[in-house]
């Protein structure tokens, strides 16, 4: 079974969702994680991880909403993950390629989520683009002066030096559609050397349609597609990466389990 670590259902219609997750099913995967990009969000993707087994959720606030969703604090955020279908918090981190937010406040936000990640020990699910070393340094700063948390960088497409950095704080990373696109030769080239327990897959659905879909409304069975990008570039079988990817991501979605 493949598990899709990063999704967006919210992006589709009630009555589109059987249909979506029905395919899902039939290319192998099994279970997904809707991603919060806004608080607000958090009661509707909740009731809607509860409609549907093997889905899950998670709480936050992306960077491009911590100006205009103002970010409470980590104990308000940890106070709305009790429900069992909560299992992550974010996605949160920091974005300077679109900027849609002050580089401060993102950062600030950035912050608040990880002490919420620590506060309640679920794992933090972490947006990086365009800023490689003011993630690490945040990642660093808050590990030094709180102590330790979970977290998986979402979605990769930065450089060797994060990945190598958040896999030494305990980290995980996660491949997208991205994978796959023809340009992506050193992202495949990473993949192959990351540690094997610290890999996961995902869609970022329905964004970043992998081959042979690119241009479409990417959906949670293409997992699949970047899953058999991967083995290829490990030297390993699509099952195999299937049993590692869904390995790593029980144990670090603990609540799945």
């Amino acid at each position: 079974m493949l598990v899709d670590s990063h999704c967006h259902l919210d992006y589709w219609r009630e009555d589109e969702l059987p249909d979506l997750l029905e395919r899902a099913h039939a290319a192998g995967v099994g279970e997904l994680v809707t991603i919060s990009v806004r608080l607000a969000q958090a009661s509707s993707l909740i009731e809607l991880a509860d409609r549907h087994p093997g889905v899950w959720c998670t709480v936050g606030i992306h960077p491009h909403h911590a100006a205009a969703e103002a970010v409470p604090t980590p104990e308000a955020i940890a106070a709305l993950t009790g429900h069992s279908k909560v299992v992550g918090i974010g996605e949160s981190g920091l974005d300077y390629f679109y900027d849609r937010s002050p580089r401060d406040v993102q950062a600030a936000g950035f912050r608040t989520h990880i002490r919420a990640a620590r506060l309640t020990g679920l794992p933090l699910v972490i947006h990086a683009r365009d800023a490689d070393d003011d993630i690490a340094s945040i990642l660093q700063d808050e590990w030094d002066r709180g102590g330790e948390f979970t977290f998986v960088l979402h979605c990769f497409s930065s450089g060797r030096k994060l990945a190598e950095a958040g896999i030494a704080l305990g980290g995980y990373v996660s491949f997208s559609g991205i994978l796959t696109f023809p340009k992506s030769a050193e992202l495949r080239e990473l993949a192959r050397d990351l540690p094997a327990d610290r890999l996961l897959v995902e869609t970022d659905a329905p964004y970043l349609a992998p081959v042979p879909y690119r241009g479409k409304k990417s959906e949670p069975a293409w997992t699949a597609h970047t899953a058999k990008v991967l083995a290829e570039a490990r030297g390993i079988t699509p099952e195999q990466v299937a049993e590692l990817t869904t390995a790593n991501f029980r144990r670090l979605f603990k609540k799945t389990v």
